[in-house]
């Protein structure tokens, strides 16, 4: 019972999907209601406070668990690693409003698709909905199958024909009104915020919060000047961040705004067609493209007619872009799975621009609406940054530790101000602010803010460089990344392809090669209509556009676009089918020719196998293995009828019984900056992996030629084939030929080879395989995945979706993974990548947290240098700021042991003059050009770090708390003194009797005293010295001097403290509250702080910033890291039957258990 309770009470939505949430009922209670609104009102909105923190609290305070059915408030939870709530009311839809006919269906069917989730989630007879709102989607309650169900799409299990006979003409009037009120408008709508709501949102963060809290008692204490300083900043800062979040929100309303108004004509089936703003369109409603230039409000289904599209908003790729209409085929099943990966070609996407249309002899191309507002395609690209997933790293959980961590040094403050000014029995009002002030004294409120400088000045320098950025907090992360996915296309290799040369092929022979480019050119034939015709160009504004590579083929031919022949059908290309065709016929002539390009070894498939040359194989692999790209051509005479529908043909049966035409040659060049950029990241022992939808080999040999794969390393090519029949899952490994040494005995070519060493593991294999493999070995021997993983360097013919994947399963292993690409295909990975980078200046590139507007990779070592500089930096300000706080601190509990604090103009020179303006500048220095052939500390809690931290702070309490006692051992040591200038004889003072009690004489002796005149110098010097000691350059950042604003800085305020100290002026001394010291005490403090700045330079430089030493340390206790991509390593380094050569595992049927089988299958050609 209680279990089926908790099913009832808390579902999955949107499972495994990217925005996966836990979704709890709740139903309000009244009781519990008046009781919280009571502690509103007496916590003086603390309580109210604290729940708009933390939702989950307010509602297990307001509500009761109840199932999903009765819920009135409902609270969901991410399913990731942070866990973070929402609560979001339960509203209902009443559809009564809507004047229906009644019993327009005899079954009471409000809409006529009986597989609609609005069927099933009406009240009868009330006519109402429940619903919520999660991320601007719209989620309805379906009463069958009780749960949540999001609307404002098409049903996915319709099949091709339902989609054609359902809605091919058009909805009635009366299913749009009730479609319209439960899908809400079509409407990308993204409000520009008020100021006052990022104001209210900002302030009332945690942060600012205990800021205000602190400056409140600073102020009640009369220390006005640092509290002024400190809300005038705190301003700026908010001022700036809400300008910015303003301006961030100004700019993606006006992306998105002139979408959501577009006149299209609609037809129903009553009323016939209408002009209607596309903010009223449904799912299922049909359109016509009627030829003039299109935005697409919404993602829609083509199923009539073709269309040209720009899907640029979408891609980053401005390549015109075919769109084919969806069959009228009797399939049980739904068009998505009847499509396969391709179902995209069928489907036109909201953002996208409508090129051209081509009418059928039914008149003008119709598509019905699949998915309106943030369902669509740009929906989901608006909804990505609108609410982007949070970063997992550790810095930003750690600062909140370090907090922790100080407040309770803070509380061991506060009890121990408590128990001194207690014990001398002074009043409560006193005790609890001295109380209070050494608890903030010890917590700068200033540490997240501290972090974020690192970035924003990192972030301005990118920008310089050309590399902007969405995600400033990914900055940081940028510092730890160790390995690099890159995409190879346009990335590693030039854009666009140039032709090299085409192989024709005669009577099942290859003839002689033809090199462009050419003084004779191409003689007409079939080889040279399949260039011509078979291709997804098209001619806009008299400009022939489309996809690089065709351009290139059609270049080559010299035609004209309107000369001779018209291409009457085409069957699109798409990435998983790896080819294309189209009908073509010759002006003038009955003829109809099918002309076929695409992969080789695919295209060779649908060809008859006697007109494949014997030698194909071989010479395909001739010329991948030089890196050149290679696409097969075919042909066939098509025998239609003279009046028959070219659009009816079906694919399968026109692309079969081809005959083969021959090979065309393109060249990829490597870009220049390719080399060095990957020595680069080499040297730096960051990882690089290539990742390509490109043939395997051509992969290969690129890799090896920008030097992913280094000269005398064995690549290993890694087959596996699903299951068949009877035959269970395998996984062939085979050497590539290119290991010039003895191949036939691939051992003896294993020991002679030169070793690499990449981030401390030594090997001499690279594995390589192809987006199918990857498939199979997921799926079957996912054991075997993080072994290979590790070593692995190519993956080619890989879809999106795998791209993501491999990301993916990089990131289990602990590594932190960049991902540089330029395209379409690569947006997945971007965003799931640590660090994407984008090579692309389309608004596409808003997948990713980084733009290159460079279009090369030299963006990524820049990128890496920025990351680690901005992580350094951060750490550097945290340290200091906690040894500032932790220095004011001791300084303050000595002088509270004697009832005595720091003067005001006292703490306004650490706090103002020193301390601010050095966490300002501090980050300014900027990143080391060379990147270190290791990665700064990625914990903020780590040895050397905290190491740091505790040997400055004994550091400090030694020097002060020296300072403190032997001031009272000097001759001229008054406990109570009131002499403030120096005269000659004031060296002469009496010492006073023990007795006598400091705190006696008037108001300002809880200032005035040698204790306080010498530990002022004493922390505040020792804050500059922290200052300069953690300010560390090289590896990572420039000389400290290179940074002129903040060495010059640090000089100055030295030269104010000396000034202070030392100058034997009445009005500096009164201001400041100082007692006049002899010259030889000042000198003796001088003297002792040097010895600290020694010892403090000599601990860090030295010993903590050791790279030997620590490694040393490590050796010695056996330390090993704990990243799984380590263990991995180190467990394959002593497994000596590992690479696994010209051998064949087996997958088990049933579990993911390999059995790997023992007999090594020994080939002589390998």
């Amino acid at each position: 019972m209680e279990k089926k309770l908790w099913k009832d009470h808390c579902v999955l939505l949107n499972k495994d999907e990217e925005n996966e949430l836990e979704i709890f009922g709740y139903k309000t209670q009244g009781w519990r209601r008046v009781f919280c609104t009571a502690g509103y009102i007496l916590s003086c909105g603390a309580l109210l406070l604290l729940f708009y923190w933390k939702p989950e609290w307010d509602v297990w305070a307001n509500c009761i668990c109840c199932s999903l059915e009765e819920a009135d408030v409902v609270l969901l939870r991410t399913t990731d690693e942070f866990q973070r709530y929402t609560r979001k009311k339960v509203t209902w839809i009443d559809l009564s409003t809507l004047a229906l006919p009644v019993g327009s269906n005899s079954d009471g069917r409000l809409v006529a698709d009986k597989d609609s989730v609005i069927n099933r989630a009406v009240m009868k007879p009330q006519l109402k909905i429940r619903c919520i709102q999660v991320q601007k989607i719209r989620y309805i309650w379906d009463f069958s199958v009780k749960e949540f169900k999001k609307v404002g799409s098409l049903e996915d299990s319709n099949t091709c024909q339902s989609i054609h006979h359902k809605f091919g003409a058009g909805l009635t009037r009366e299913e749009q009104k009730i479609r319209q009120l439960v899908c809400g408008p079509n409407a990308i709508k993204v409000e520009i915020r008020p100021i006052w709501k990022l104001l209210f949102k900002e302030i009332l963060n945690p942060f600012y919060v205990f800021q205000a809290f602190t400056l409140t008692l600073w102020l009640s204490q009369g220390y006005i000047e640092y509290s002024m300083a400190i809300i005038i900043l705190s301003i700026i800062s908010v001022g700036l961040t809400v300008y910015d979040l303003r301006q961030q929100s100004t700019k993606l309303h006006d992306l998105v705004e002139e979408h959501n108004k577009v006149q299209v004509t609609v037809c129903t089936k009553s009323e016939g067609c209408k002009e209607l703003e596309s903010c009223y369109l449904v799912p299922g409603d049909m359109f016509l493209l009627d030829g003039k230039k299109l935005s697409l409000p919404c993602d829609a289904i083509l199923i009539d007619g073709t269309c040209i599209v720009n899907e640029g908003m979408l891609t980053g790729e401005s390549v015109p872009v075919t769109k084919t209409p969806l069959p009228l085929v009797e399939s049980l099943m739904p068009w998505k799975t009847h499509s396969m990966e391709d179902y995209r070609r069928h489907v036109l996407f909201c953002g996208t621009e409508v090129i051209q249309t081509k009418a059928t002899g039914k008149g003008p191309a119709r598509a019905i609406v699949l998915q309106t507002g943030f369902n669509t395609a740009k929906g989901d690209l608006v909804r990505s940054i609108l609410y982007p997933k949070p970063v997992n790293f550790k810095l930003y959980r750690d600062a909140f530790k370090f907090i922790v961590g100080l407040s309770v040094i803070g509380v061991f403050g506060l009890i121990y101000t408590v128990c001194v000014f207690v014990s001398h029995g002074k009043p409560v009002a006193d005790v609890v602010t001295m109380a209070l002030l050494l608890l903030t004294a010890a917590v700068p409120p200033a540490i997240p803010a501290a972090l974020t400088t690192g970035t924003v000045y990192a972030q301005r320098r990118l920008k310089k460089k050309k590399i902007f950025c969405i995600s400033p907090q990914r900055i940081n992360i940028c510092g730890q990344i160790n390995l690099v996915c890159f995409d190879k296309t346009g990335t590693l290799t030039e854009d666009g392809l140039d032709l090299w040369g085409i192989i024709p092929s005669e009577g099942s022979r290859f003839q002689k090669i033809h090199k462009f480019p050419s003084s004779t050119p191409l003689p007409w034939g079939p080889v040279c209509g399949a260039m011509a015709s078979c291709h997804s160009l098209v001619v806009l504004d008299k400009k022939i556009q489309g996809d690089p590579l065709d351009l290139k083929m059609f270049e080559g031919t010299h035609w004209a676009p309107v000369e001779g022949i018209a291409i009457l059908h085409q069957f699109p290309f798409s990435s998983g089918l790896q080819r294309m065709s189209v009908v073509s016929q010759k002006i003038g002539e009955e003829q109809y020719d099918l002309y076929m390009k695409g992969a080789p070894e695919i295209v060779s498939s649908f060809c008859r196998q006697d007109t494949v040359p014997v030698n194909f194989l071989k010479e395909l692999k001739t010329y991948t293995s030089q890196g050149f790209r290679v696409i097969a051509l075919a042909h066939k005479v098509l025998n239609l009828g003279k009046d028959v529908d070219v659009n009816s043909l079906e694919r399968e049966e026109a692309e079969s019984e081809l005959v083969f035409l021959g090979l065309l040659v393109m060249e990829n060049r490597l870009k220049q900056e390719t080399k060095p950029v990957l020595r680069e990241l080499a040297a730096a022992r960051i990882r690089s992996v290539m990742v390509t939808g490109d043939n395997l080999q051509t992969a290969v040999t690129v890799a090896r030629n920008a030097g992913m794969i280094h000269t005398g390393s064995k690549v290993i090519l890694i087959e596996a084939k699903e299951p068949e029949g009877s035959a269970p899952a395998s996984i062939a490994w085979r050497l590539a030929e290119d290991c010039k040494a003895n191949t036939a005995a691939p051992r003896v070519c294993a020991n002679t080879e030169e070793k690499i060493t990449l981030e401390g593991e030594t090997y001499n294999y690279h594995f390589a395989m192809n987006g199918k493999s990857y498939q199979v070995i997921i799926k079957y021997f996912y054991n075997l995945l993080p072994k290979i993983l590790v070593n692995a360097t190519v993956f080619a013919r890989m879809s999106p979706g795998q791209k993501s994947s491999l990301v993916e399963e990089f990131q289990k292993l602990d590594y932190y993974v960049g991902m540089c690409g330029d395209g379409a295909n690569d947006c997945g990975a971007l965003k799931m990548a640590h660090a994407g980078i984008s090579l692309s200046e389309q608004e596409a590139s808003v997948a990713s947290p980084f733009t290159s507007q460079i279009p090369n990779i030299q963006c990524v070592p820049e990128l890496i240098r920025e990351g680690r500089a901005a992580l350094v930096a951060s750490f550097a300000v945290v340290k200091y700021l906690t040894l500032y706080g932790l220095i004011q601190f001791v300084g303050t509990a000595l002088l509270f042991w004697q009832l005595q604090i720091f003067g005001n103009h006292q703490y306004l020179i650490q706090d103002v003059i020193i301390t601010l303006l050095v966490c300002l500048t501090m980050s300014l220095t900027e990143a080391y050009p060379k990147l270190a052939p290791y990665r700064p500390p990625g914990q903020l809690i780590s040895p050397p770090l905290l190491l740091s931290i505790i040997l400055n702070v004994c550091f400090t309490i030694a020097m002060q708390t020296c300072g403190f006692l032997l001031v009272k051992q000097q001759p001229w040591y008054v406990a109570l003194a009131s002499q403030r200038h120096c005269s000659p004889g004031n060296q002469t003072v009496p010492p006073t009797s023990p007795g006598e009690n400091a705190t006696s004489s008037g108001p300002q002796s809880t200032v005035l005293s040698y204790e306080d005149t010498t530990l002022w110098p004493l922390s505040s010097i020792n804050c500059i010295i922290v200052a300069f000691v953690f300010s560390k350059g090289k590896p990572f950042r420039k000389p400290i001097y290179t940074n002129y604003v903040f060495s010059v800085l640090l000089a100055l305020q030295l030269a104010i403290c000396l000034f202070l100290f030392f100058a034997d002026i009445d009005a500096v001394y009164s201001g400041m509250q100082f007692l006049c010291t002899p010259v030889i005490w000042r000198v003796y403090v001088l003297l002792m702080l040097l010895v600290t700045f020694c010892v403090s330079l000599f601990t860090e430089d030295v010993i903590l910033q050791n790279k030997h030493l620590w490694l040393l340390i490590k050796a010695l206790f056996g330390y090993q890291s704990n990243s799984q991509y380590r263990k991995w390593q180190r467990m394959l380094q002593s497994d000596p039957s590992w690479p696994p050569l010209n051998a064949k595992d087996i997958g088990a049927k049933s579990t993911d258990e390999i059995y790997i089988n023992p007999t090594y299958e020994n080939s002589d050609e390998e």
